[in-house]
């Protein structure tokens, strides 16, 4: 039988293991002119914005130290940022070779509709999207679900998109694709100040780029501050593992179809679709504080593989 100091100590012991637990983050989600805006407990976290020089974008995107996690060109600007490579937009989804017309670079992917827009312990925002050939004609269409959260030392993004053929439609072999992110410039490798390029394989910078991996994390100081960016390829994911365009001047991008580039030889890694034929692609964006081990990405990779998809 339990005496009362026992009971007593037991549920001292109950509380301080619950005071340690984390606390759930309120994740709001709401509509906004451009799009919809997303919240961790009040405080921006980013803003889907449905058109932005013809693509539905994620700008900006605020990490765990309270700074921002992409570029600021083409959408805003930010002191010292090279201005090139106008096409790459925060966080995207486009790519470079479709029946031979190049989303990654001009045409137009239009947003159709919001499927749904939820708030919680996590943020969900559901959008349908219509891929457009430069004479109107739909290609394709994409239902892209963004799934929002916190642990209070990382936050992350989960882009899982399903691509469907209208006509015969073919995702060509080219490296300029797909899932896309632009790091800030400090971050980038080339600038010398402490980026770094780190896959699963143990790859790093510029020998990380066309190899396939589970993930990849891009980390390096903002505002004096390491963080990184990782992303994670979800393992029910198209070719999963997937490729990566990973470059050493900040573009960061999973690109399932770009053999011939990456692999530099006959292999052609172009997939097509008979009409209402689709495939789909899932990603985990995970921004996070210090390096890939700060930042425990290996063992995030570890839970999210194993979540049903």
């Amino acid at each position: 039988m339990f005496r009362p100091r026992s009971i007593a100590m037991m549920l001292a012991v109950a509380v301080l293991l619950f005071a340690a637990m984390p606390v759930a983050a309120e994740v709001t989600a709401e509509r906004s002119d451009k799009g919809v805006v997303v919240k961790i407990d009040g405080e921006p976290f980013t803003e889907y914005v449905t058109n932005f020089n013809d693509t539905p974008i994620l700008w900006p995107i605020i990490g765990p130290t309270g700074k921002p996690m992409t570029r600021a060109y083409p959408m805003g600007k930010a002191e010292g940022e090279r201005e090139d490579h106008v096409h790459h937009r925060s966080l995207w989804f486009t790519h470079g070779d479709v029946n031979g017309h190049t989303f990654w670079h001009k045409e137009a992917i239009k947003h159709r509709e919001f499927v749904k827009v939820e708030s919680g312990d996590q943020a969900v925002i559901v959008t349908r999207n219509d891929w457009l050939a430069p004479d109107g004609t739909r290609l394709c269409e994409d239902e892209r679900t963004l799934t929002f959260g916190s642990d209070g030392n990382t936050r992350w993004i989960d882009f899982d998109i399903t691509i469907k053929a209208i006509e015969k439609v073919k995702f060509g072999d080219t490296k300029e694709g797909t899932m896309g992110i632009r790091v800030p410039s400090t971050m980038k490798v080339d600038a010398k100040k402490g980026g770094r390029i780190v896959n699963s394989e143990g790859q790093t910078d510029s020998d990380a780029w066309g190899k396939p991996a589970a993930w990849v994390d891009y980390h390096g100081p903002v505002d004096g501050k390491t963080v990184g960016v990782a992303i994670l390829n979800h393992p029910s994911s198209f070719r999963y593992p997937t490729y990566w365009h990973v470059r050493t001047y900040g573009l960061f991008a999973a690109n399932p179809f770009g053999l011939h580039h990456f692999k530099k030889g006959s292999q052609d890694g172009s997939h097509t679709l008979a009409p209402a034929e689709s495939f789909t692609l899932r990603y985990r964006f995970l921004f996070h504080r210090g390096d890939e081990k700060a930042g425990a990405v290996a063992k995030a990779f570890s839970v999210y593989s194993k979540e049903a998809k």
